[in-house]
């Protein structure tokens, strides 16, 4: 099909889902505590950029890989049928150079790194071509999302000190149990077209008992982040921040009693908010000190 230049440009950008950030935002957040955690504080300008652009580079690789693994279902799904490779605006074979490139771009950003980083980020690339065939496999693919968008964890903290401490993996633990909140919630409304053509979700695996396990994991989430406040030695600002996620929280879960598709979506989108006052907090208790010096 040839498409004018215009038309091909909007279909990959669609492809790699540039005009819905939301999942920048959810590789982003994890990214951003682990380098604010590690480095005590600001990490400076190159860290800073390297990952803000390594999350729009490879949650957009992920993006793009996962049409290609869903390219002979997608065509079947109401929601998902208009996706450019279901449409026929971008060929299977296009896809793929278009994720090679954009790993080599992400290659070209951890390069910049120490060797360290540069290890640990084959993990990151090795996650993103799984999770999209664990749908098929596994009841748990929004597991397997969770180790994807968690494994900048490790890397932030490699790309500051060189090391990966055990505190990491609380923090990455956080990360998993996050995925498995926002993700659910996300696939309660993909349910019907999901049994139709058979992938697997938890929203399926969960059945009528999805809000209540998506609750469960809410409260092992705050857990572990009130273990996240001793071990790193926070401040309160990082408990006021632990109740406002808690608040929303309580929201997300009258807006799942509703037993509403687009409110399921709408709890996805608003998790957004979630690891973003979690980063906030972080921000303020790195700047406690001169605060309260100035408050003095």
């Amino acid at each position: 099909m040839n498409l004018p230049f215009s038309s091909q440009f909007k279909a990959y950008i669609s492809l790699a889902r540039l005009n819905k950030p939301i999942g920048i935002y959810l590789v982003l957040w994890p990214a951003l505590w682990s380098l604010w955690l590690a480095a005590g504080g600001w990490p400076g300008w190159h860290l800073f950029a390297v990952f803000v652009l390594g999350a729009v580079v490879m949650r957009s690789a992920g993006c793009v890989i996962n049409d290609y693994a869903d390219r002979d279902f997608d065509g079947h799904v109401a929601r998902t049928c208009q996706r450019p490779i279901a449409a026929g605006l971008i060929t299977p074979k296009a896809a793929l150079v278009y994720f090679g490139i954009l790993c080599l771009m992400g290659l070209g950003l951890v390069l910049t790194l120490n060797q360290t980083t540069l290890v640990w980020s084959l993990g990151a690339v090795a996650l993103s071509i799984l999770y999209p065939f664990m749908k098929r496999h596994s009841y748990w693919p929004q597991a397997f999302l969770g180790l994807a968008f968690a494994w900048a964890i490790p890397m932030g903290f490699a790309a500051v000190t060189e090391t990966v401490p055990l505190g990491a993996w609380l923090l990455f633990a956080v990360t998993l149990v996050w995925a498995l909140i926002y993700d659910t919630a996300y696939a309660i409304g993909d349910k019907a077209d999901d049994l139709k053509i058979g992938v697997k979700s938890t929203a399926i695996l969960f059945g009528e008992k999805t809000n209540l396990i998506i609750g469960l994991f809410q409260l092992i989430m705050l857990g572990l982040l009130f273990a996240v406040w001793q071990v790193f030695n926070l401040s309160t600002f990082f408990l006021i921040s632990l109740l406002l996620v808690g608040l929303l929280f309580i929201y997300h879960q009258y807006l799942l009693s509703q037993h509403d598709d687009a409110l399921a979506f709408k709890v996805f989108l608003n998790n957004h908010w979630v690891g973003l006052i979690i980063w906030i907090g972080i921000v303020l208790d790195s700047l406690s000190p001169s605060l309260f010096n100035t408050m003095a």
